[in-house]
């Protein structure tokens, strides 16, 4: 397969390219890559798509969402958030349609707050809207084209990144795995919680 990873220089991104490597054709895109593309910009993502042609699965890894108090969120914080994670990723979704191959995948990414914690109600509003937006879209998919989210926790490197204990996170190969699943599988519709 032809497989469009979003995001592929990020920790979580590369995780999958090294994962998918061996079996697929990996192309890769990222903010800074060769194949530039900010999800954030729809026209970024269409020059994307023009530069990339057709392929059999899209998978995003690029998009945050802040960790930040409500009380301290500013406008632009808060705007940032919804545009870049969900509705970049709902875009690229929506984008995608037109260069899939039928029976094609896309796999988005959001992630899991299994305990709310503070700074994290911004982040639990684009999370649980991308796994809503990503059941929801199933019924409209063409040709048999499949739709799933990913929905990590912490992810260990990015513990040890920010000095926090790596006990608290899942190794990215580990969650790279369920990349892979969403791409060789059949599911659709399904929030995968690696």
């Amino acid at each position: 397969m032809r497989v469009l990873v979003v995001g592929a220089s990020g920790t979580i991104g590369g995780a999958v390219v090294e994962a998918l490597e061996p079996r697929h054709e990996v192309v890769r895109a990222s903010r800074t890559g060769k194949i530039a593309v900010d999800i954030g910009d729809p026209a970024s993502v269409d020059r994307m798509f023009g530069e990339v042609g057709e392929v059999d699965a899209v998978v995003c890894a690029a998009a945050h969402a802040r960790l930040v108090s409500l009380t301290d969120v500013s406008d632009e914080q808060f705007a940032e958030g919804l545009r870049d994670k969900l509705i970049g990723q709902a875009t690229l979704l929506t984008r995608s349609l037109r260069h899939l191959r039928d029976g094609g995948s896309v796999t988005l990414t959001a992630g899991n707050f299994t305990r709310p914690s503070p700074g994290s109600a911004i982040g639990v509003l684009v999370n649980e809207g991308l796994q809503g937006f990503v059941r929801a879209a199933v019924p409209d998919l063409p040709r048999g084209i499949r739709a799933n989210v990913v929905s990590p926790g912490w992810v260990r490197e990015t513990l040890i990144a920010l000095g926090g204990d790596p006990d608290g996170g899942v190794p990215a190969r580990d969650v790279a795995r369920a990349y892979v699943s969403c791409v060789e599988g059949t599911t659709t519709g399904q929030n995968i919680v690696p």
